[in-house]
Parts: C-alpha cells; structure tokens; sequence
C-alpha cells in the first residue's frame, strides 16, 4: 500500500514537472514572437539567465492560479456571469504580471494586452499539457474522482447507503429524436443504457427503460418545467399570455413572471416541490423547493445572499483557471461555429430557415458551453457532496434545434456533445459517497416546418388587425423568439427581459394584443376586463373569427360561448362544442389522442385567451407553422412537439402506459424518490388527482 501510494506520488510530482517544463518552453517561445513581451534586461542576457528567468516566471503563474485564482473568482462572482467570462483573460493576464514582478532579477516585463494573451496561452497549453499526461496514464482520471470524493467525505458526514437520483432535463429533445440519434451512433451512452449494443456491435444488457409521455397543450419548458419540479402548471395557457386583471404580460422566460408562476403553483400544489428534502436545482426555470440552487431564474433578480449562493456554481467551475479560459476559447470556437454553419445554410439557400444574425451567435454559445459546463461541473458536486435528489436542465439542443433545425446537422452535433456530458456525469456516479440513479427526460419536443410570416407574408398579428378592419403595415415585424437560452443570458448579464405590459401594449386599448408562443398564438382585447365570448366578439368584429378560422395556416380556434360554454372553431363554418368533442372531434382528429383533454383543460384556465389559435398542422410530415421566427417549434399541438422522453433505470418502478401531463410526470418523480428514500408522504394515484 505505502509502495503504491509513493508511486502515486512520484506520478503526481512527475506530472506537475512536465507542465512547468512545457509552460516555460511556450514561454520562451512566445517572448521571441511578441515584441512587447521580454525575459531579459534591456541590455540583453545570457540564453541561461533568460532560461531561468522563464523557468521561474512559468513556476510562479502556476502557483498563482492555484492559490490567488479561487479568491479571486469568489471575490468576482458579485459581477455578471458573461462579464466574468470576459473577465478571465484579464485576470489571467494580471497573474502573468504579478508572476514576473515576483522574480527578483526583474527582467520579465509585459505589455498589459500582450500579457492577456501570453497567460491565456500558457493556460490552455497546461491545460492541455496535464490532459494529455492524464490520459497516457490510465488511472490518473480516477484517482482524481477518489481525491474529490475524499474530500467532500472528510467535510462531511458518511454518505446515506440508500440512493439519490439525478434529474437530468435535454430541453426540447422529442422521443424520437432521441431514438433516430441512438441509432445513427449520436449518442452511445444512451444506447448502452438502453442495450443497443456498444462500438463493437455486441449486445449489452440493458440498465434503463424508455418512455414517452404527452405534453399539455402548452407544450414549453415553463409549463413543462413548472408541473414537473412543482406538480402543478394550472393556469398556463402558453409560453407568453396577457392577463387582463393584472393588465401584464406573463412570460414563462422573465425572472419576474417565474417568481409568480413558482408561487402561484406551490400554493396549488400544496408543497415546496420536488427537490424540498436535501434537492439542487440547476439551470432551471424554477426552483423546484431546492435548497441549492445555481442558475435558476426565479431567483436571477434577487441581489442578497441567496443570489450569491446560487451563483456558487461558477465558483465551482472557474476557481479552476484552466477550466475558465477552455470555457472561454470554447466559447469563441462556437461563435465562429456558428457563423459559418449559418453563412452554408444561406449560400446553399437551404429551406425553410430564419435570421440568424446579430447577437444569436453569442446566445448559442452560452447555451451550449457555458451553461452546458457550468450546470456539468455544478451536477457532480452535487453528487460528491451525496444530495438526495438533482435536478438539471441542459438548454444546449432546444437552442440550436430553433434555428437550425430539429433533426438538422446542427443540431444532431450537439446532441452528441450531450451524450458526453451524460458519460461524465456517469463516470462521477462511481465515485460519489452513496449509490446514484440517473433519469434522463425531456420537457417536450420540437416539430419543424416553415414559419406563418414566411410562407404567407404577413404575422399572425396582422391578420387579426386585418380581421377586426384595422391597418396592416406593408412589412411584417418579425415576432420574438421564446428560445430559454435568451432568458439565461440576460439573467447572467443581470438584465430581465422588458416582455412586459409595455412591449406588447397596443396603441390603443380597444385593439387587441397578439401573442405567439411557437404554433401557438393568443389573441386578447385589453379593453374588455373578462373573457370575451364568441357572442361578443362577432357582434364587435363580425369578420375576424371567420377571417382566422378559414385561413389555410390556421389549425383550428378555441373561444368561448354564451351558449356551449366553449367551442372549437375550424374552417368552412365549424363550430363544435366542447362537450361534443369525443364523438365528433372536427378539425382536432388530425392532432392525435390527448388533444381534446388539452383543449378542454386549458379552456378552464381563468387566464385563457379570448381567442386560443393553433397552427395547421400536417400529420403526413410532422410540419407545424410557427408563429415566431423558428424552423423548429414548439408551445401548441402538432407533431413531435407533444411528444417527449422519460429514460429511467430499471430499478425504479415503470411508469404508467399513456403518461400525459407534466403534473402525471411529477407524480412518477415524486414516486421514485420515496421509492430511494423510503416511505413519506404518499402521492396521489393520476385517477384520484384527476377525480
């Protein structure tokens, strides 16, 4: 043991010596490429002393990043997380200058902006210095997991013998796109755990089970998201809706709106939420009840302790400052990924596709590096420090799907990055203090097909104006984008988004105000304090609900009636009544099983829309019309959008055949961590719930 533990060492010692060896000879080199960087006095020196003056200069950088770094990120995690990711080089660059300050022959200077870009330099060479020895050496990866694991032991008490769970959420990725990446070899993780077989094409047993479950009508992360982590997503008609009591527009992405819907559900649901007992929440919309949580919106605009605390998750990941500056130079490689995938798409003139211009490169790239490692890197603390239950929502495919694509070559790239995540995070379960079960769902999926505004000219907001007889501008405005990743961004930069009551309001009250939320738009007139019946709206404007039901791009209308308490509107003259709907379900037959359940229920809604419209939908191609400017969409019925995944272990009890809902999700959740646990509240049986 004491033999194996010295060659532990020596293996250590030996590693640490190569990249000081490797770090000054990049030095060295990069003192006779720019001008403005030297390692000798004015007068010049002997090859030696400046061979010295290297060797020491690489030494005290390295210890620097290892002891100065960490204090210094945890004094920055105050500042925005984007401007912190800038703020890396610089701090690098500051640490070269004190390194070289620190030699007393004082013969290392630097311009300041040629000193940012040697310490980044020296850093990703460590960085990739140390990988490359880590993997010549083939316990070396290990051995690192055992020291943290060790670690987080030594702080702690010994971890629970009965197993936590690890919620791991791939925002937007359908049931069968999941299933199409296992099979073209995307993502072999998964394919292991489902017994596909490995590289080699042998047979595995397998060690999870897939299944698909049925959205809501409003098929987004925050009504997703909400009844999952909370158990309820009552009164969530869409991703954005007006709510004329309150006279403001909710949307599911503004910190301020997360902060009322969390509310709004723990007092329907009548608990803390999924993650209550000893739970982490991490790049979520909400918080779930954990008490650690990192990432999540509807905290992003509190400024006190409990910010901090959950901006602790950067300290994880950039207290490392190799971690921080390849985070950084991956970030930039993305950016230019980005530009020229979109650049092909535009000189090939690929169809259908949207703008992707201005600041989306650098949203992209947040969603998946940043966010995607620093959620990563937050998960397995959570798991070496043994929490009982993880929840995690990777926002990287549900990005680059809307853009790109759903089953694009953009996309299908970034889910194997995922897959590789998923392996990391499974290779950390081996070495955390108590036994881990790995779920892996969806929140929903995404169903491709052109935009409304380009295949016929005009938005969804001007054929209402048009409907109700009032002008139309020439140019259709383009519609914002409900993509989660931009609500990260801003909550990193401390800037909510302004979707509130002002964006959307009209320029008079008596005009109605237009929402979409993909294939899925809502129509409200403000002036009007309750829910407008079709009664009303036809004696106001006889010709708009006619205009919008008969247009080729619409699937069918949801609006209520003094006579039948609600009514499906479709083309030529359907009116069908909710009651109805089973025996003759008019133009819904086309958008499968579950949509008359979620037509019906959000037709309860106290904040429904005076008119719901949904998209046409083509059930031969699985093509939808979005009402915002994505090419892969999701937030009303039609097609794989409807459509998402629970991959779960086999030892856990299997869920319900026909799982529809996201408050049926949570129960099953909710049923496995008592499952883990032991016996605790009991959860409600989906038939007692719905009687």
């Amino acid at each position: 043991m004491r033999a194996r533990r010295w060659r532990r060492v020596a293996s250590q010692v030996g590693r640490s010596v190569t990249v000081w060896v490797v770090s000054t000879l990049t030095m060295l080199v990069l003192a006779g490429i720019l001008p403005d960087f030297r390692l000798q006095s004015p007068t010049g020196d002997s090859a030696t002393r400046i061979a010295v003056t290297a060797a020491f200069g690489a030494g005290a950088f390295g210890v620097l990043s290892a002891v100065v770094w960490p204090l210094l990120v945890r004094l920055f995690l105050l500042v925005p997380t984007l401007v912190l990711g800038l703020l890396v080089f610089f701090l690098n660059g500051a640490l070269l200058l004190l390194a070289l300050r620190l030699n007393p022959a004082e013969r290392g200077d630097a311009a300041p902006e040629t000193a940012v870009v040697v310490a980044a330099v020296m850093s990703a060479v460590a960085s990739a210095t140390g990988g490359a020895l880590a993997v010549r050496d083939d316990d070396a990866y290990r051995r690192r997991l055992y020291r943290l694991a060790d670690r987080r032991r030594r702080r702690g008490p010994v971890g629970p013998a009965t197993p936590g769970t690890v919620f791991l959420q791939l925002d937007g990725v359908g049931h069968d796109v999941l299933l199409a990446a296992v099979r073209n070899g995307l993502m072999p993780t998964i394919a292991r755990w489902l017994g596909h077989g490995d590289h080699s094409g042998r047979g595995v047993r397998p060690t999870h089970r897939l299944t698909p479950w049925r959205t809501d009508w409003s098929s987004q992360t925050g009504a997703s998201q909400l009844g999952i982590l909370h158990g309820s997503n009552h009164d969530v008609p869409a991703f954005r809706w007006y709510e004329k009591d309150r006279g403001e527009v909710m949307v599911c992405n503004r910190p301020t709106s997360a902060v009322e819907l969390q509310h709004r559900a723990v007092a329907q649901a009548g608990h803390g939420g999924l993650l209550a007992v000893d739970g982490a929440s991490r790049g979520n919309l909400f918080s779930g009840g954990a008490e650690e949580q990192a990432l999540v919106l509807s905290i992003a605009t509190r400024r006190r302790s409990r910010e901090t605390r959950s901006r602790a998750g950067y300290f994880a990941y950039f207290s490392d400052p190799a971690n921080a500056v390849r985070t950084a130079m991956s970030f930039l490689a993305e950016v230019g990924r980005e530009i020229g995938q979109s650049t092909r798409t535009r000189i090939r003139k690929d169809r259908p596709r949207v703008g992707r211009g201005g600041l989306y490169p650098l949203v992209r790239a947040f969603a998946t590096v940043v966010e995607r490692d620093v959620v990563v890197a937050a998960v397995m603390g959570d798991m070496l420090a043994g929490r009982t239950a993880v929840y995690a929502d990777l926002v990287a495919y549900d990005e680059v799907a809307h853009h790109s694509g759903p089953t694009s070559r953009d996309a299908a790239k970034v889910l194997q990055r995922l897959d590789r995540s998923l392996a990391l995070i499974e290779n950390v379960a081996e070495h955390a203090p108590r036994p881990y079960r790995i779920v892996v769902l969806s929140d929903h999926g995404q169903s491709p097909g052109e935009t409304f505004r380009t295949r016929y000219g005009l938005t969804l907001g001007d054929l209402v104006r048009a409907g109700c007889g009032l002008p139309v501008s020439r140019k259709a405005e383009r519609t914002h984008s409900g993509a989660e990743a931009r609500a990260a961004v801003r909550a990193a930069l401390r800037r909510p988004g302004k979707e509130g009551r002002e964006q959307y309001r009209p320029a008079r009250d008596s005009e109605p105000i237009v929402l979409a939320s993909g294939n899925l738009g809502l129509v409200s007139f403000p002036d009007v304090h309750h829910r407008m019946s079709k009664e009303e709206m036809d004696a106001r404007h006889p010709a708009l609900l006619t205009t919008l039901a008969n247009h080729p791009g619409v699937g069918f209308l949801l609006v209520s009636s003094e006579e039948h308490g609600g009514v499906v509107l479709g083309p030529f003259g359907t009116e069908i009544p909710l009651e109805q709907l089973d025996e003759n379900p008019g133009p819904l037959a086309d958008f499968g099983p579950g949509a008359v359940e979620a037509v019906r229920r959000t037709h309860s809604f106290p904040h429904t829309a005076d008119i719901m419209v949904n998209s046409w939908y083509d059930p031969a191609e699985g093509e939808v019309l979005a009402f915002e400017e994505q090419i892969g969409s999701h937030g009303g019925l039609g097609g794989a959008q409807a459509k998402p995944f629970l991959l779960s272990p086999l030892a856990l009890s299997a869920p319900p055949e026909g799982l529809a809902g996201a408050e049926r999700v949570h129960d099953v959740l909710r049923g496995w961590l008592d499952e883990a646990g032991g016996p605790q509240v009991p959860v409600q049986k989906a038939e007692e719930k719905a009687a």
